[in-house]
């Protein structure tokens, strides 16, 4: 009887620890979190929206942060899933080389996150949300700069604004220098990027850093300088999500691909600018783009 007890327990304890977590899964839903800037907000808006439509149980988990904490975040299972860039992933969190082909980028993150984390990568949307240097009209008409080439040849007579973080990151002045030959600007300015196009648009700054889904490019048709040497890889958005999540609940892939071909760089820009420059709620208006789309049943 003894040994039958040995045999036996140690399966029940797996079974009521099984059970609990799922148990624990339902009862708070599926955590869909976001990271900390405008255009997250509206995406994270967009799966809760499209999920709670699909019938799921949703905890919302949005503004958690930078990339660090998200990732954190995700790897611990405070969160199931949040919307992640394909750049980012392969620069910042698998610190992999840089590379410009879009399909070779994405599976290579996909491969990296199934084998170091356990996560999914699900469908990636056509949207490039790449790093870009954007000038006014009249500065690039001043200055004969359209390209990332020219802009480095007169360094020295621009002042350029951007997030702390471009001074350091591989993709920001590091990576610039040694893609495009060492240059020092006449000043840098770390700003965050709520000041960014005020300070351009004032000519307090005659280049600033901008990311290729922001809606004030369109709003403000500024120049976005050619990066002719392509240091900039592409940073298409997709939900990443932790493996057992999606086992545990397989209806959220379908749910959520049918939403990621809707998701263009025009779209974007002008979804942004509806929060950032018409200071609309993000919940608003990723609502009324689904039910536009008819990507909600329940609108």
């Amino acid at each position: 009887m003894q040994s039958v007890r040995r045999l036996v327990m140690p399966l029940l304890l797996a079974l009521l620890t099984m059970f609990s977590a799922i148990a624990c899964n339902t009862s708070t839903g599926i955590k869909v979190g976001s990271k900390d800037f405008t255009e997250q907000f509206i995406l994270g808006e967009m799966y809760a929206l499209v999920l709670a439509d699909q019938g799921f149980k949703v905890e919302r988990k949005l503004n958690l942060g930078g990339t660090p904490v998200a990732q954190a975040g995700l790897q611990s299972g405070q969160i199931d899933l949040y919307p992640e860039y394909t750049g980012t992933g392969l620069l910042t969190v698998l610190k992999e080389p840089a590379q410009s082909n879009q399909k070779q980028v994405f599976n290579t993150v996909a491969k990296g996150y199934k084998e170091k984390f356990n996560l999914v990568w699900l469908e990636p949307a056509p949207m490039n949300n790449a790093q870009a240097l954007v000038m006014t009209q009249e500065g690039s008409k001043k200055y004969g700069i359209k390209t990332i080439s020219q802009m480095v040849a007169k360094a020295s007579q621009l002042t350029m604004i951007g997030p702390p973080e471009f001074e350091a990151r591989e993709d920001g002045l590091p990576g610039l220098k040694k893609a495009y030959g060492e240059f020092k600007l006449k000043k840098f300015i770390p700003a965050d990027p709520g000041l960014r196009y005020k300070t351009l648009n004032n000519a307090q700054a005659d280049v600033a850093v901008a990311f290729g889904t922001d809606g004030e490019i369109s709003a403000l048709k500024l120049v976005v300088l050619e990066d002719d040497k392509t240091l900039f890889p592409p940073y298409q958005v997709a939900p990443v999500i932790r493996q057992e999540t999606l086992d545990q609940n397989p209806g959220i892939r379908d749910a959520l691909n049918t939403l990621s071909p809707k998701l263009t760089t025009e779209t974007m820009q002008r979804l942004n600018y509806e929060v950032s420059g018409k200071q609309r709620e993000p919940a608003e208006v990723a609502k009324e783009f689904l039910t536009q789309q008819g990507l909600l049943k329940k609108p």
